[in-house]
């Protein structure tokens, strides 16, 4: 169903039918019922988003754009929890959302296409907003377990309770899974504290969020549909791989009230994060270790006017430190001797942005609504190098110390009109920016100076749709266009492009009906294309191919029904189309339909239980198909497999 109450677009509650542009949500009900193993069975059922699974809890996203990975991966996306994002801009990462306690979150909010005004970089191609989930009126006590094929073994608890002002949730999981592919699986334990005060003038909502993940990684299946051969689908190529990644976040976010249509936002944020994982991707298979630690400031000032207008305006602050080394013991590889035994990368970079922004609404007549918004973003990167200056090996550099500075200007305009009293239309023009990530900048390949170039990719969006919202019959239609320019990514030559345009359009649905008393269906489907707009004779790119890993077709159809009180089951149709699997269109992947069964039982008001098949039919598909040097190569999607579970209230 719609939700017809999001948080995302301007921090505070806001009703779909005001708003200016597209907010899929995932709700609190639909992560119960899924009960998902990996981030992508949740957020997978918005229409425009698609995410794929690597191996363990890898992934790769896609939200109005192909799947992208290096730089362009971690810097597209603007990965958060409750509005404050999970990593600093310039230290993202591509495996986004595995730090975030999705499991046992309130909600996903996902905005495609640039977000508002107050969101800056990063924010391009879209946005992911996890919610922690508010405390419970009254005393409540869980504990979930659940097991499933290859020693996979869940554990949860949640305590929450509110006591007058006072309100708290804590909830902890912890997963160890031995893995379907050999020498893989991984253990990860994840843990929210929520507290929430409510006063009369003032509110505060404090969260602290930790997670660990140690995992044995498997490697790709190398080889013209390799997913399709069994003895070969459980092979790990790669049996040395792994992936070390601890996080810590704290936020408070205090709400003050100056006057009955005003109140001012403050809140001051840490985070801290390190990782060390084996580059088996990479020739030479060298370890990179990286952390980072920040500390930063949200700042808002929200004010109704008279006559139904609002504005917000604040200025974000933020401050990072972080490093990088890259080290290789195995021998050199085959390629020229790019790989060599050593010391790649060692270097620190500390980060500071400052962004104004302010946003408006307008109400023009009774039934139109306007949208103004800004947004100015000032980056600046002082690096430091530890290791000589220069070319290491055949084509690895080693930039000297130096200072970068980026200045972003993001301007948004977005229309409303009410059509019915549940059902809007709208039209958003906005413009997303992106500073260039710090290892683009500081990690180069092949030419000394190339990244060097880089300036900050810029996209302008431009979408129209329809929504309705309320009883029966609900849906939104939302058809958009993107340009982007100075897109930086590497190709899979391993080149460094700094100037790549590329286009966007499509047509997104999701809608959900339902079927008398008892069943209904809902679902998503987009139809998208996304293609180059320049010509690279080196990575054999020509202007109107289509993108890499970018299926013109996906959707999630999901057939529920509610066999009993509290009680309910879900058929679901997970389907992706063909894509290609490099720049020049020269090798694909069919793409692939799936079927899903879940089913949560209500045996009483202290115990559920629940189970769910997963690859119903047994089909041999891959998760992510990918093409290195005209080599294919996949991760394989799982058999079919068999999860039950219990959970006890008291």
């Amino acid at each position: 169903m719609l939700d017809e109450l999001v948080v995302t677009g301007t921090r505070s509650e806001t009703s779909l039918m005001d708003l200016a542009g597209n907010t899929g949500k995932v709700s609190e009900e639909e992560i119960d019922l899924v009960r998902a193993d990996h981030i992508e069975e949740l957020i997978n059922r918005i229409p425009g988003v698609m995410v794929q699974r690597g191996n363990g809890q890898e992934s790769l996203t896609s939200i109005r754009s192909p799947i992208l990975n290096g730089g362009a991966g971690a810097g597209s996306f603007l990965y958060m929890q409750d509005g404050i994002a999970l990593r600093a801009a310039g230290f993202a990462n591509v495996n986004g959302l595995f730090e975030v306690n999705s499991e046992q979150a309130g909600g996903i909010e996902v905005v495609r296409g640039p977000g508002s005004a107050l969101y800056g970089s990063n924010a391009v191609h879209g946005l992911v907003n996890i919610l922690t989930r508010a405390p419970s009126l009254e005393l409540e006590r869980s504990i979930d377990v659940s097991v499933g094929p290859h020693d996979l073994y869940k554990l949860k608890g949640t305590v929450s309770n509110t006591d007058g002002a006072h309100g708290y949730r804590l909830s902890v999981n912890g997963t160890h899974d031995g893995g379907w592919i050999d020498d893989s699986g991984f253990e990860q334990q994840k843990m929210t504290f929520r507290h929430d005060y409510l006063g009369d003038v003032n509110s505060f909502q404090t969260v602290f969020s930790a997670s660990n993940l140690n995992q044995e990684t498997a490697g790709y299946e190398v080889g013209d549909d390799a997913y399709k051969n069994t003895s070969e689908s459980k092979t790990n190529e790669n049996p040395d791989a792994f992936r070390d990644v601890k996080s810590v976040r704290l936020s408070t976010r205090w709400d003050h009230e100056l006057t009955d249509d005003s109140y001012f936002s403050i809140t001051p944020y840490f985070r801290h994060t390190d990782m060390a994982f084996r580059m088996h991707f990479l020739a030479g298979t060298p370890l990179e270790e990286n952390d980072h630690q920040s500390v930063g400031l949200l700042t808002a000032y929200y004010r109704d006017l008279p006559n139904g207008h609002k504005i917000i305006a604040g200025t974000d602050f933020e401050y990072t430190q972080g490093s990088m080394t890259e080290t290789q013991t195995d021998p050199t590889s085959y390629f020229g001797g790019k790989y060599i035994p050593g010391v790649h990368y060692d270097y620190e970079v500390d980060a500071a942005v400052i962004a104004p922004y302010v946003h408006t609404e307008w109400q023009l007549l009774e039934k139109t609504r306007l949208t103004v918004g800004a947004r100015f973003e000032h980056t600046r990167y002082k690096y430091d190098n530890k290791t000589a200056d220069g070319l290491f090996g055949t084509s690895l550099y080693r930039p000297g110390d130096r200072a970068d500075t980026f200045n972003n200007f993001s301007p948004k305009l977005g229309v409303v009109q009410s059509l019915t009293d549940d059902i809007s239309a709208f039209i958003n023009l906005a413009r997303g920016n992106r500073a260039p990530q710090t290892t683009d900048l500081y990690r180069m390949r092949k030419v000394s100076n190339i990244a060097l170039e880089a300036d900050s990719e810029q996209i302008d969006s431009v979408e129209i749709g329809i929504r309705k919202v309320g009883a029966g019959i609900q849906y939104e239609v939302t058809a958009f266009h993107m340009k982007k320019k100075d897109y930086f990514f590497r190709t899979t030559a391993d080149d460094n492009v700094t100037d790549g345009k590329t286009k966007h359009y499509g047509l997104e649905l999701s809608a959900f009906m339902p079927l008398g008393q008892q069943f209904d269906i809902s679902g998503s489907f987009t139809y998208a294309r996304h293609q180059y707009e320049f010509d690279n004779a080196t990575a054999n790119i020509v202007d109107g191919n289509d993108m890499d890993t970018a299926p013109r077709h996906v959707s999630n159809i999901r057939l529920g029904w509610d066999f009993l009180p509290q009680s309910r089951a879900e058929l679901e149709w997970v389907h992706v189309g063909k894509y290609y699997t490099d720049e020049g269109n020269q090798f694909d992947y069919e793409g692939h339909d799936l079927l899903n069964l879940r089913a949560n039982y209500s045996v009483n008001s202290q115990v559920n239980l629940y189970g769910r098949i997963s690859n119903l039919t047994n089909i041999k598909y891959a998760e992510r198909a990918d093409n290195n040097r005209g080599t294919q190569r996949y991760f394989v999607g799982e058999e079919r497999a068999l999860h039950v579970g219990a959970s006890y209230s008291f």
